[in-house]
C-alpha cells in the first residue's frame, strides 16, 4: 500500500501544478465562463458603439494632420479651402458606407463583412482577397493607433519621445491583456475612454467656434474658407483626399461582429452604425472647422490636434492636458476595434477550412484567444520595423480597407440584381453608388500611396490570398483522405477483446480512429472509447456513427461548457488511473495524422501534443502516438489515379482496409 501511494505522488503533483496554473490563469484572466454566459457577454449598444467604432472616431486625431501633410507644402495658409472640402466628402462618404453596411448586416447577420458578401456572390478567390484585406487593415489599424496614441502623449511630454516603441509595445501588451479577459470586461474597460474623448472634443469644438466667432481667433472663418486657391490641382486633392481616407477604416468593424451584439443584434448593430457615422460628422466637420479657424499647420514636435487644443485652451491650461490624454487614450483604445473584428473574421474562415482551425476555437473567457493573440504578434513586429512611426505606417493602411469595402459594396449590389427582392431597385442603387465611390477610392489610393508603401500592402495581401488556398486545399485533401464509410470500417476492425484498461480519445469516427482501434485491439484489454462534447450537434452526429458500427466498447462521452477539452480528458485518465490494481498499466492511444511538408504540423495535433506533454512522466501510465499518413497527392477538382483493373476471370475480392 506504502507502495502504491509513493506510484501516485508523481500524478498528484502534476495535478496541483495544473490546479496552480488553473488559478493564476483564473486571476489574471477572470473566472472560465461556460457557453450558458454567452448572452451575458454580448454588447449592448451603448457598449459596442464606442467597442467597435473607436477606430473610425479616433481617426481623426490624425486624418486631418495627413491631408495638411499633402496640402501646407503647396498651397501654405490657402490649404484650408480644401481642406474643407476634403474633409466634407470624407463625412458624405462615412454616411454612404454606414447606410450600405446597414444593408448588409440585415442579409449577413452571421457577420464576416466583406468576406461573408464576397464569399456568397463572387466565390472563394475573391473572398479570400477581401478576407485578406480586413486582415491587413485590422492589424495596421492596430499598429497605426497605438503608434498615434504614443505620439499624443510625446507630444505633451517631449520628453518621452526616445522611448515611444517600447511605450507602443505596452499599450499593444496591455489591450491585449484587456480583451482575453472577455468582450464584457473589454467593452466597460475601453468603452469609458471612448465617450471621454468624445465629449472631449465636443468642448473643444464648441469652445473653439464660440472664441471665433467673438473674435479671438487668428482669423474669422469667412476669411479663412475664402482664399483662393489657384495652385490646388486634381491630383494634388486627390492625394489629400486619400490620406484623409484614413479616417474611415473601421467602419465594417460592426458588421463584421453582428453576433457580438445583444438580441436583436441585428437592429442594435444597425443602430450603431448610424451613431458611428453621425459622431464621425460631427467631430471631424468641428474639428476641421477649429483647425482652420486658428491656423493649425503640421508640426514636428506637436500633432495638428495637440495644437488646436493649445490655441483654444492655451497650451498649460488643465484642458489642454485633459484632450491630451482623452487622445491618447482613445487612439490606444482605437485599436480595440480590430481585437473585436478581426478574431470573429478569422473564426468564421476558419471554419471554412481557410485558417487553422484553432482560431475558430474560444477560450475560457468566451474570445478568440488564438487570434487576439495572432493581432498582438503582428502589430508589435510592425512597431519594431517602423519604429511607432505613424506617418510610415499610414501608406499601408488605407488600401485595403478600401479594397474590402469596394469588393464588399459590389457584391450587395450583384446580391440586389440576383434576388430582387422587396424594394431592390432602391437597394441596388445604394450599394451601386457605395461600389462606385469606393473604388474610385481604392484606385486613388493605390496609385498615389503605390511607391510610398501601398504596394507591401498589395502584396502582403496576395501572399495571404495564396497561404489561405493552400491551407483549404490541405485540409480537403486531409478531409478526403480520412473519409471512412460504414462497410470499409466493419471489414476493418477484429473483436477479440483482453483484460487490461485502454482510453482511446475520440473526436470523430475517421480512418485514423480505425487504426487507433486496431492497435488497442491487438494489445488486448477493456477498451473504452472516450469523447469530450463541446458541441451537442457533433456529439449526436458522432453517437449516431457509432451506434451504427456496432461495436461492443464503451463509448463514454463527458460533456463541458467551457471548451476544455484537454482538461477534461486529463482528470478522466486521473480518475481512470486512480482505479487501477497493483500492476496493471493504463495505454492512452492517440492518432496522430503525419504530413508532408513540415510547416502542415501547425495545421493539425495540436490537441494530441498538449496531451503527449502532460502525460509524459507519469508512471503506469502508457502513452502510443498511432501515426497516420496521408494522402496529400489529391487535389480537389482533380480525380484519384486509379489502376488498371485486372481481367474478371483473374479478379481479386478487394481486401480490407487496416
Amino acid at each position: 500500500m506504502k507502495g502504491r501511494q509513493k506510484a501516485l505522488e508523481p500524478d498528484a503533483e502534476g495535478l496541483i501544478t495544473r490546479r496552480r496554473l488553473g488559478r493564476l490563469k483564473s486571476s489574471l484572466l477572470g473566472r472560465r465562463l461556460g457557453d450558458a454566459d454567452q448572452g451575458s457577454q454580448r454588447f449592448s449598444v451603448f457598449w459596442g458603439l464606442p467597442i467597435l467604432s473607436s477606430d473610425a472616431i479616433s481617426s481623426v486625431a490624425y486624418a486631418i494632420e495627413e491631408i495638411l501633410l499633402v496640402l501646407v507644402p503647396v498651397l501654405a495658409l490657402t490649404s484650408f479651402t480644401p481642406l474643407l472640402w476634403v474633409s466634407g466628402l470624407i463625412i458624405v462618404l462615412a454616411m454612404i458606407l454606414a447606410i450600405c453596411y446597414r444593408q448588409t448586416v440585415d442579409i449577413y447577420p452571421e457577420g464576416g463583412g466583406a468576406y461573408s458578401v464576397a464569399r456568397d456572390n463572387f466565390g472563394r478567390v475573391p473572398s479570400l482577397v477581401a478576407g485578406g484585406s480586413l486582415m491587413v487593415g485590422y492589424i495596421l489599424t492596430v499598429a497605426v493607433s497605438s503608434a498615434a496614441g504614443s505620439s499624443a502623449i510625446v507630444s505633451a511630454f517631449p520628453a518621452l519621445s526616445p522611448y515611444i516603441v517600447p511605450m507602443t509595445i505596452f499599450f499593444i501588451l496591455l489591450m491585449t491583456f484587456g480583451n482575453l479577459r472577455g468582450l464584457r470586461e473589454a467593452s466597460h474597460m475601453f468603452g469609458i475612454p471612448t465617450y471621454f474623448f468624445i465629449v472631449s472634443m465636443l468642448i473643444m469644438i464648441v469652445v473653439g467656434l464660440v472664441k471665433g466667432a467673438l473674435g479671438y481667433a487668428p482669423a474669422d472663418l469667412h476669411a479663412t474658407f475664402a482664399q483662393p486657391t489657384q495652385d490646388l490641382t486634381l491630383f494634388l486633392f486627390l492625394r489629400a483626399f486619400s490620406s484623409g481616407c484614413s479616417a474611415l477604416t473601421g467602419v465594417e468593424a460592426v458588421s463584421n461582429s453582428v453576433p457580438n451584439f445583444r438580441a436583436p443584434s441585428q437592429a442594435n448593430a444597425k443602430r450603431a452604425l448610424i451613431l458611428m457615422a453621425l459622431i464621425i460628422m460631427v467631430i471631424m466637420g468641428g474639428s476641421t472647422v477649429v483647425v482652420g479657424m486658428y491656423h493649425i499647420v503640421p508640426s514636428e514636435n506637436m500633432t495638428v490636434l495637440s495644437q488646436a487644443a493649445a490655441a483654444v485652451f492655451g497650451s498649460g491650461n488643465f484642458m489642454f492636458f485633459i484632450l491630451q490624454a482623452a487622445t491618447a487614450i482613445i487612439l490606444f483604445m482605437a485599436a480595440n476595434t480590430s481585437y473585436n473584428g478581426l478574431p470573429a473574421l478569422m473564426s468564421l474562415m476558419a471554419s471554412h477550412n481557410y485558417l487553422p482551425h484553432y482560431f475558430a476555437n474560444k477560450g475560457s473567457r468566451l474570445v478568440f484567444s488564438s487570434g487576439i493573440i495572432f493581432i498582438a504578434v503582428c502589430a508589435i513586429l510592425l512597431e519594431l520595423i517602423f519604429q511607432a512611426d505613424t506617418h510610415n505606417l499610414i501608406p499601408l493602411y488605407a488600401i485595403g480597407v478600401f479594397l474590402s469595402f469596394t469588393i464588399a459594396q459590389a457584391g450587395m449590389f450583384k446580391h440586389w440584381l440576383t434576388t430582387r427582392g422587396n424594394r431592390w431597385q432602391r437597394k441596388a442603387t445604394i450599394n451601386g453608388i457605395g461600389a462606385v465611390i469606393t473604388a474610385t477610392a481604392t484606385l486613388v489610393i493605390g496609385i498615389t500611396r503605390f511607391t510610398q508603401g501601398a504596394w507591401i500592402a498589395l502584396v502582403v495581401i496576395t501572399i495571404l490570398t495564396l497561404g489561405m488556398l493552400a491551407i483549404y486545399r490541405h485540409y480537403s485533401q486531409v478531409e478526403k483522405d480520412l473519409h471512412i464509410t460504414s462497410p470499409q470500417f466493419l471489414h476493418g476492425v477484429r473483436h477479440d477483446v483482453s483484460h487490461n484498461r485502454i482510453i482511446l480519445p475520440i473526436r470523430d469516427i475517421s480512418r485514423s480512429f480505425l487504426k487507433s482501434l486496431n492497435y488497442a485491439i491487438g494489445l488486448g484489454g477493456d477498451i473504452e472509447i472516450f469523447h469530450v462534447s463541446v458541441n451537442a450537434a457533433q456529439t449526436k452526429a458522432l453517437k449516431t456513427k457509432y451506434k451504427k458500427l456496432g461495436l461492443e466498447f464503451p463509448l463514454v462521452i463527458e460533456p463541458t461548457p467551457y471548451r476544455n477539452v484537454n482538461e477534461v480528458l486529463l482528470n478522466h485518465v486521473d480518475s481512470v488511473h486512480k482505479g487501477l490494481q497493483a500492476g496493471e498499466t493504463l495505454t492512452i492511444i492517440m492518432p496522430q495524422l503525419i504530413v508532408r511538408h513540415w510547416w502542415q504540423n501547425i495545421l493539425h495535433n495540436q490537441t494530441s501534443l498538449t496531451l503527449e506533454l502532460s502525460l509524459l512522466g507519469r508512471r503506469n501510465i502508457t502513452i502510443a502516438m498511432i501515426p497516420f499518413i496521408a494522402n496529400l497527392d489529391w487535389k480537389p477538382g482533380k480525380k484519384r489515379s486509379k489502376k488498371k483493373k485486372p481481367p474478371p476471370s483473374t479478379a481479386k475480392p478487394p481486401e480490407s482496409e487496416s
